[in-house]
């Protein structure tokens, strides 16, 4: 099997050099291409016909990524479309001949980078893909909260219309939590209502956008009417400490994670008036028991199904990515977007 060289930057900007095996169809079979992803190929573009026609033998896998299931198609998998189901040292360890994890969306949360590594598997996701797309839905959201639409639609079809006094999105304060891609495609869109816009990330300098103004999180929360959470990670932001900083009314809008929100804290706020509505693409609980679905809660919060990625743009665009890069590692190009674990050399 020949090699080639792949260069890689890890996150502290230095650049190393990994060789990687390259794969080639077994007996004409076709290179073993697993598909974990449940919107893959179903945009515009065939791109599973696209791998086909390269030679590949494309299946598909469960996208929770249960183990038990995925082990007899990871035996034998060479490239690896990854959901967002979770991509352990255990899933490697049952993918001998694995060489990349193209994950299908941008956060590489649930794959296990340095486990990755260790086993020369590449790892790449499709930055941009869908930033346009959520942050649609954010800015949908938002609007259904201020103006009340899915209660109005429910009353009107229910046979008892009940007008509810909502407020323009151009005369609030917007807070911005992450303003990475999606986070700054929020605020472009906020600028065509006039609404102000405040922002807080840590890992964007002050000064460096000048488009808004950036505050830490508890000065942010405390000016604003409306905040809307774009952040990475599975660090709880908004708990209890924090909603108590909230302005009277406010609403809260999560398209980013369940786990940056306490979401009994946040139930507990919406039942006592200190916050107003919340609107969110992902939950952490959602069962019967779940804080945020209490039924005396249902006028107060509006949910969509972690639809934020599924647009046909952001479809498309996710699966270009993910299948540019498993052509380039078939045809021994180095693939765009790789990912690497901190601290890595």
């Amino acid at each position: 099997m020949p090699d080639s060289c792949i260069a890689l930057t890890n996150l502290s900007g230095q650049v190393y050099v990994r060789r990687v095996p390259v794969p080639l169809p077994p007996g004409g079979t076709g290179t073993p291409v697993l598909v974990t992803s449940r919107s893959f190929s179903s945009g515009d573009l065939d791109l599973r016909a696209e791998l086909e026609a390269a030679g590949c033998a494309v299946r598909s896998g469960p996208p929770d990524h249960d183990l038990a299931q995925l082990a007899p198609l990871l035996a034998d998998t060479v490239c690896w479309v990854a959901g967002t189901g979770p991509v352990t040292a255990a899933h490697l360890d049952a993918a001998p001949h694995l060489r990349l994890v193209a994950r299908y969306g941008v956060g590489v949360d649930a794959v296990d980078l340095a486990a990755a590594a260790g086993r020369d598997v590449l790892v790449t996701n499709t930055p941009g893909a869908n930033t346009e797309a959520v942050a649609d839905l954010a800015l949908a959201l938002t609007l259904a909260a201020l103006r009340d639409v899915v209660p109005g639609d429910r009353g009107v079809r229910a046979g008892t219309p009940k007008v509810t006094r909502g407020r323009e999105l151009g005369s609030l304060t917007v807070g911005v939590v992450g303003f990475g891609r999606i986070g700054r495609g929020v605020a472009r869109r906020l600028s065509g209502f006039g609404s102000r816009v405040l922002a807080y990330d840590p890992y964007v300098a002050p000064g460096s956008v000048p488009e808004v103004e950036l505050l830490d999180l508890p000065d942010l929360v405390a000016q604003c009417d409306v905040l809307t959470l774009h952040a990475p990670g599975e660090e709880v932001l908004v708990d209890e400490a924090l909603l108590g900083r909230f302005r009277p009314g406010a609403v809260l809008v999560n398209t980013a994670r369940a786990a940056l929100v306490d979401e009994p804290a946040v139930a507990a706020a919406l039942r006592e008036g200190r916050l107003a509505r919340y609107a969110a693409d992902v939950l952490a609980a959602d069962g019967p028991d779940a804080p945020l679905l209490a039924d005396d809660l249902v006028a107060l919060t509006t949910f969509t199904a972690h639809a934020g990625a599924h647009t046909v743009g952001a479809v498309d665009g996710m699966g270009r990515g993910a299948v540019d890069a498993v052509l380039d590692v078939l045809a021994g190009r180095t693939p765009a977007h790789l990912v690497s674990p901190k601290g890595s050399s």
